[in-house]
């Protein structure tokens, strides 16, 4: 359910970003960037909107002296709705589905590279070119990730897809045809 929550507010907030234009998908995505740094930093302000014993006319009286004509009238208005809908919670969620949505207009990929030993600098640029070439991305994100217990090879997530080349599943293959074989 908070899936399909975030998904339809933040897909709004992408709609209305891109009628005013592709650089104003990316002017938010700023925006957004600042206000949730702002929210990491200040729990306080999460736990206030999140407080079941605050009214909601309250709560929506704080956006508006705290947001109003310091964000974007669109943030703004984002903000006013999820807490008027008692969504608030679902504001990190949202967030992430914008920016991957304008991640996606601006072609920019987003990699989760698992190991099991740390790459080198020339590994790193290897791995990355190859990405932007198959992928048809102009840009990557990388996040690199050691894990021992894959022994060897190495695991790529981009979005929902996975190339999993790791020694760990290559032995968990072989390891099921010998038992079929010996079953057989």
């Amino acid at each position: 359910m908070a899936k399909l929550v975030s998904k339809t507010y933040g897909e709004a907030l992408y709609e209305i970003a891109m009628e005013s234009g592709v650089d104003r998908a990316g002017e938010l995505l700023e925006e957004i960037r600042g206000i949730s740094e702002l929210l990491k930093a200040n729990p306080q302000f999460d736990e206030l909107m999140k407080h079941p014993g605050i009214p909601k006319q309250d709560k929506l009286q704080v956006v508006d002296n705290v947001f109003k004509g310091r964000v974007s009238d669109e943030l703004t208005g984002l903000f006013e709705v999820v807490v008027s809908k008692e969504r608030y919670g679902d504001l990190p969620a949202i967030f992430a589905h914008f920016t991957e949505r304008v991640k996606e207009q601006q072609r920019v990929g987003v990699a989760y590279v698992t190991t099991a030993v740390p790459l080198s600098a020339a590994q790193r640029s290897a791995v990355e070119a190859k990405l932007l070439e198959t992928g048809g991305y102009r840009k990557m994100e990388l996040n690199y990730q050691v894990d021992t217990s894959i022994i060897g090879g190495m695991i790529i997530r981009i979005g929902d897809r996975v190339v999993d080349s790791s020694v760990r599943t290559k032995l968990n293959g072989l390891t099921k045809q010998l038992l079929q074989i010996q079953l057989g």
